[in-house]
C-alpha cells in the first residue's frame, strides 16, 4: 500500500520539477544568444577595420558622437586588426605586423572646442589637435579662476605624472583661443583645461589613473582658487576602453624581411655602411630609422630580424642574417608613398647584401605580392581616416604612441 504523499513532499517535487524547467530555459536562453552574437560577428563587414564578438560599434570620432562600449570582444596586449570571415574582410598579408601592447560618457565641458566635422577632418584634424583640448581622445577638466593666474600657480598640475600624457591649455580671455602651456609659459588665463589622453600603445586609461587625475585637479582648484567642471570618472573610464578597442581595429604596422643568403650572414658593419647610404641613421631605440625630411618623423624603420637592437659596438663585432623593414602605418603622414619607398628600399638592400625579400613564413615575395600588401596599406589608410584618425596627424601620434 503506497505510503500518502504530505504537502511538504508536494511542495519539494513541484520545487524540482520548476528548478529543472528553469535551468532547462536558461541552457536554451544562453544558447541562442550565443548563435545571435556568433552570426552577427560573422556579418560585419570589416572593410571598416572593426571586428567583435558582441554588438558592434563603427570606429568613427564624431562631434557630439559617444563611443558606444557596448561591444564585450575580448582584446589582447597587443593592437592589431582583427581578422573575420567574409569574402569583404579587411584581409592580413602575412607581413603585417601586430603591435605589442566609449559606452557614451558625459561630454566635457560644453565650451571645450568640438573636433572638426566630418568633411574637415582630414584637413584640420592636426592643427586642431595641436592646439586645442580633444575631448573626443582626452578627459578635459576645466577650471575657471576667481582671477586670471599664471602658470606658476599650477605647477603640482603641470608637473603630474599619470602614466598618460597630460596637456594643459589657457585662454586669457573668455572668447580668446586655446593656447599650450608650459612651465615657461607667460602671461594671465582666465580658463584652463587640463587634458588626459584616453588611450595609447600601452592600453587604455585606468580607472586609478583618471581618479589621480580628477584627485590632483580637485586639489590644485582650492589654491587657485577656481570653480572646476569634471566629467563623470566611471563613464571616462568606459570610453576609454572603447577608443582603445578602436584603435586597435585600425592599428598595424607592415613589415618586409630581407634574409641574408650567406650562412655567415653579413657584417654589421658593411650593414652599417649600407644602411646610412640608403639614407637610414642608427636611433637610440638600436633601430636604423629613415626620416622624412619635410616634417621629420620617421618614415620607415630597419631593425635586426633577430630582435636584439643594433648599437655601435654590435654593429663592429657581430653579423647579421636578417633585417626587417617596418612601416608604421599610423604614424606615417602618406602611408602608400611610405611603402612605396620602402619597397624599393627592401629590394636594393636584398641585392646590396645578398639577401632576398621574404614574407614572415620565409617565402619569396613578388611584385605582386608586394602590391597586393600595398592594397591592404591602402585599406589600413582609409579604416583610420574613416574612424577620424588621419594617419601621421598629432592625434595619430598621440593615440599610437607609447
Amino acid at each position: 500500500m503506497p505510503l500518502p504523499v504530505s504537502p511538504l513532499q508536494l511542495a519539494f517535487i513541484a520545487a524540482g520539477v520548476l528548478l529543472v524547467a528553469a535551468v532547462i530555459v536558461y541552457n536554451w536562453w544562453v544558447l541562442r544568444a550565443a548563435r545571435r552574437r556568433l552570426t552577427a560577428r560573422r556579418t560585419v563587414p570589416v572593410a571598416t577595420a572593426a571586428a567583435t564578438a558582441e554588438r558592434r560599434v563603427e570606429p568613427t570620432l564624431r562631434a557630439g558622437d559617444a563611443l558606444d562600449g557596448a561591444r564585450q570582444a575580448s582584446t589582447s596586449a597587443h593592437r592589431g586588426l582583427t581578422d573575420d570571415e567574409g569574402p569583404d574582410r579587411f584581409e592580413l598579408p602575412q607581413d603585417i605586423i601586430e603591435h605589442e601592447a566609449p559606452p557614451a560618457g558625459e561630454s566635457p565641458a560644453a565650451d571645450v572646442p568640438a573636433p572638426p566635422a566630418p568633411a574637415a577632418r582630414t584637413a584640420g584634424i592636426d592643427a586642431a589637435a595641436l592646439n586645442n583640448p580633444d575631448p573626443e581622445i582626452e578627459c578635459v577638466v576645466t577650471l575657471q579662476p576667481a582671477h586670471p593666474v599664471g602658470v606658476g600657480a599650477l605647477a603640482a598640475g603641470l608637473h603630474a605624472r599619470l602614466g598618460k600624457r597630460l596637456r594643459w591649455f589657457g585662454r586669457s580671455a573668455p572668447a580668446a583661443s586655446w593656447q599650450a602651456l608650459s612651465t615657461d609659459t607667460r602671461g594671465q588665463f582666465v580658463e584652463l583645461a587640463a587634458c588626459l589622453l584616453l588611450a595609447d600603445r600601452n592600453g587604455a586609461a585606468s580607472r586609478a589613473q583618471l581618479d589621480t587625475f580628477v584627485r590632483v585637479m580637485n586639489d590644485l582648484a582650492p589654491h587657485l582658487p577656481a570653480a572646476m567642471s569634471v566629467p563623470d570618472v566611471a563613464a571616462e573610464a568606459e570610453r576609454a576602453e572603447a577608443l582603445d578597442r578602436l584603435c586597435a581595429d585600425v592599428d598595424v604596422q607592415v613589415g618586409l624581411t630581407i634574409l641574408i643568403s650567406a650562412a655567415a650572414g653579413v657584417s654589421g658593419t658593411k650593414l652599417r655602411g649600407v644602411a646610412e647610404a640608403a639614407g637610414f641613421r642608427l636611433g637610440p631605440a638600436g633601430r636604423f630609422e629613415a626620416i622624412n625630411d619635410d616634417t621629420g618623423a620617421v618614415e620607415c624603420s630597419l631593425q635586426n630580424l633577430r630582435n636584439e637592437p643594433f648599437t655601435a659596438d654590435t654593429l663592429r663585432t657581430t653579423a647579421a642574417h636578417g633585417i626587417v623593414l617596418i612601416l608604421d602605418v599610423p604614424r606615417v603622414t602618406d602611408p602608400p608613398r611610405a611603402f612605396d619607398h620602402m619597397k624599393l628600399a627592401a629590394k636594393r638592400f636584398a641585392h646590396s647584401l645578398g639577401g632576398e625579400v621574404v614574407d614572415d613564413n620565409r617565402r619569396p615575395l613578388d611584385d605582386a605580392a608586394l602590391a597586393a600588401i600595398r592594397g591592404q596599406v591602402d585599406a589600413a589608410v582609409a579604416a583610420l581616416r574613416e574612424s577620424g584618425i588621419e594617419p601621421g596627424s598629432a592625434r595619430a601620434l598621440a593615440l599610437f604612441g607609447a
